[in-house]
């Protein structure tokens, strides 16, 4: 549950600070990216040295690096981060982050995080049970950040009583089950494909086309990120995924993508076909260069497998399969044609004619169509966001 996950680690002024050392290892171990935000207190406690060594990244501390002048800039990381924990959070942390105070790195970051923050309390027993603290508690509750609540057990000060932090396996478990409930697709095996397919004319020449595989890694993208165990298959493309928890799987021809999908489909529950495969390919290919000549060239082509209404055809009850249309002209036409002729779940349309969408942009504009004919527009939006919401139409047919 947490491979992949970009996770920003708070650690604060604490005796609990050295736990932070074996959070970071048993996240690491895990598969999660972590940098750590310190406060200029912890780092009297524990050393950044320690933390960046474990993490793998420089442990951050400061506004900006002493030797360069350069931000460290905690928008963003607040912007980075798939979530934010704070482990162990101070009484005066606690306080700041319910105020809203910000007067160091750390606390500039909370205030920045876009993601679900989670912070685990470490102070003194009577600390702990302060009205001032429960308060405080109770705003970042209602800010709707996650409490991992102090262990009962003996205190720094020699006191037994809540207050401790919370074991580092713990913190792990609580973690990986909160995100398990969050996450609507967990458990989910989804097969995503994108970009081209080049179709050999002789060794150097091919047939393609402009897909630059954007939509579709923001879709598979979107979908680990909701918990599914996702699958790509990509033709050529120059795209990269940001979950490292995707499983990516490159091919060149239609017939490979055919021979890939036939083996990954019977064993997933969501099929999203979002590659730009080539309707025809090449008779024949020449096993050498073809040279210029005066003469015209003629290339004779035959139709490739359609790999949508292949899937099509075996889909059990229990699949969800999605398939893309782009058209330039009768694209709704065309769309609930091919919806309900390859025995498809949602066809979602994108026409060239609209200004932002299509190939190689970073928007795009779309109609999604599900088998009982309801249509949902997205309007012009970023690719992430029109990913976004073809995935909450798939979670509403799951």
């Amino acid at each position: 549950m947490l491979k992949g996950k970009k996770i920003l680690l708070g650690v604060c002024g604490s005796i609990a600070s050295y736990k932070s050392a074996s959070l970071i290892r048993l996240l690491v171990e895990a598969g999660a990216t972590v940098q750590v935000v310190m406060t200029q207190e912890a780092t009297q406690f524990i050393t950044p040295l320690t933390l960046s060594t474990l993490s793998k990244r420089p442990a951050l501390f400061q506004y900006y690096k002493t030797e360069t002048g350069e931000w460290n800039n905690h928008v963003q990381l607040g912007l980075w981060a798939d979530l934010m924990l704070i482990a162990p959070v101070s009484a005066n942390t606690l306080a700041k982050m319910a105020a809203g105070l910000c007067d160091n790195l750390l606390t500039a970051t909370y205030l920045s995080a876009k993601c679900p923050v989670y912070f685990a309390p470490a102070m003194d027993l009577d600390m702990w049970k302060h009205p001032s603290t429960q308060n405080n508690v109770q705003k970042l509750l209602e800010y709707k950040n996650i409490l991992i609540k102090p262990a009962y057990g003996e205190l720094a000060s020699g006191l037994v009583g809540e207050g401790r932090m919370a074991e580092p396996k713990d913190i792990v478990a609580f973690l990986t089950q909160s995100l398990s409930q969050m996450l609507l697709l967990a458990g989910k095996k989804v097969l995503v494909t994108a970009g081209p397919t080049y179709e050999a004319i002789d060794p150097v020449r091919y047939i393609g086309n402009h897909s630059s595989g954007k939509m579709g890694f923001k879709l598979a993208d979107e979908l680990a990120n909701l918990g599914a165990e996702v699958t790509l298959i990509s033709g050529p493309s120059q795209q990269e995924t940001e979950n490292k928890s995707i499983t990516r799987i490159n091919i060149t021809s239609a017939e490979e993508m055919l021979e890939q999908c036939l083996t990954y489909f019977p064993d997933v529950r969501i099929c999203v076909m979002n590659a730009a495969v080539a309707d025809f390919t090449p008779k024949t290919v020449s096993d050498q260069k073809i040279k210029k000549q005066d003469v015209s060239l003629t290339i004779e082509l035959k139709p490739t497998v359609d790999i949508l209404q292949t899937l099509g055809a075996q889909k059990k009850h229990n699949q969800i399969l999605v398939g893309f249309a782009l058209e330039t002209n009768d694209g709704e036409q065309y769309a609930l044609d091919k919806l309900q002729r390859k025995n498809l779940d949602l066809i979602v349309l994108n026409s060239l004619a609209d200004a932002g969408a299509g190939f190689k942009t970073d928007t795009n504009k779309v109609t999604m169509i599900d088998k009982q004919l309801r249509k949902t527009e997205t309007g012009l939006k970023s690719k992430t966001e029109v990913a976004a919401d073809i995935c909450q139409k798939i979670i509403e047919l799951l």
